[in-house]
């Protein structure tokens, strides 16, 4: 029998952990590591979704995750991955928009009805058309549209809204950008641009009149404690693009892109579900703090929103025939 006294224990038992600590880290070093940023906060569903993915994912990729913009700025996750600098990040139509005119077909006010009928139109051959523009000029691979929520009107005057004109003059807040500026004139108002973090002391002040934004978002940045009403234009479904740098995906087995598709098309679905119930639970809660919350008349305002697209020069650049097939669809 072979005795040990108790440093030759300890000796042996750092040896062990020590290998079993080079192993680890040479089994992390294998494993690709996959820089993730978005400008959502970490309280967000989305956030958990892609930790949720990060997880899936975990045999094969080193996942990192970078929430509240920390890596890259709100706008710039496209132009990171496109210059190498970023492997996925979720930019929006919009942002595509900016580089593929055609994409803007997906930025129009009314295009979808809801959220089911925008994940219709993009599985379908539509949006294998459109992910393609993507893959080839762009060279980013989008895994799926991720849904966020539907924008509504929330405005601080305590206004009937129920057409287009009842918007007339009404100063509305909207993202920078041409394609967002659009929007809010196609919805009747009168948009100006100003930055996220700026909206609530704007409504205070009554420097703006309003702002539009999915509920989930009205409610994260209490903007009902400023405001009167959420007129329920149902006017945008918002959605971005969950996706990764194409020379990333190039690099990946067939296997490893199985996985990686098969874990978006997950937390998407998971990610929806959730979005579509606490969109349902907000109406309630600000009816209780007070808001009025009501529908308009939506054939006015799709009528009203449509023929402003169709006569502008964002419908210049759709491709021919695709309007047609999601009004189809």
């Amino acid at each position: 029998m072979t005795f040990l006294n108790r440093r030759q224990v300890v000796a042996t038992s750092l040896g062990a952990l020590m290998l079993a600590s080079v192993a680890g880290a040479a089994i992390a070093q294998d494993k690709p590591t996959v820089r993730f940023s978005s400008v959502v906060s970490e309280t967000d569903i989305r956030a958990e979704a892609f930790q949720r993915f990060a997880d899936l994912v975990s045999d094969d990729f080193n996942v990192e995750l970078y929430f509240g913009g920390t890596l890259v700025a709100q706008g710039g996750e496209l132009a990171a991955m496109q210059r190498g600098n970023l492997e996925m990040g979720i930019p929006s139509p919009q942002d595509i928009s900016n580089q593929i005119p055609a994409w803007s077909i997906v930025t129009s006010a009314y295009l979808f009805d809801d959220a089911e009928h925008m994940q219709e139109v993009m599985a379908s051959e539509v949006g294998q058309e459109l992910y393609a523009m993507v893959e080839e000029q762009l060279g980013v691979k989008i895994l799926g549209p991720l849904y966020f929520g539907t924008r509504q009107v929330n405005l601080k005057p305590e206004i009937d809204v129920q057409t287009p004109e009842d918007l007339n003059g009404v100063t509305l807040r909207m993202p920078g950008g041409d394609a967002w500026q659009f929007l809010g004139r196609a919805i009747g108002a009168n948009p100006t641009p100003l930055a996220y973090s700026e909206v609530y002391t704007a409504l205070q002040t009554g420097a703006i009149d309003g702002q539009d934004n999915p509920l989930p978002n009205d409610y994260n940045m209490k903007f009902y404690e400023v405001t009167s009403q959420i007129v329920l234009t149902n006017h945008l479904v918002g959605f971005d693009l969950l996706s990764v740098s194409l020379d990333v995906w190039n690099d990946m087995t067939p296997e490893q892109q199985e996985t990686f598709q098969a874990a978006a098309d997950e937390i998407i679905a998971w990610s929806t579900e959730q979005h579509l119930a606490r969109e349902a639970e907000l109406v309630e809660f600000f009816e209780g703090e007070g808001l009025r919350v009501y529908e308009p008349d939506r054939e006015a305002f799709r009528a009203y929103a449509q023929d402003m697209y169709l006569n502008s020069e964002f419908s210049d650049s759709w491709p021919e025939g695709m309007l047609d097939a999601i009004n189809a669809m």
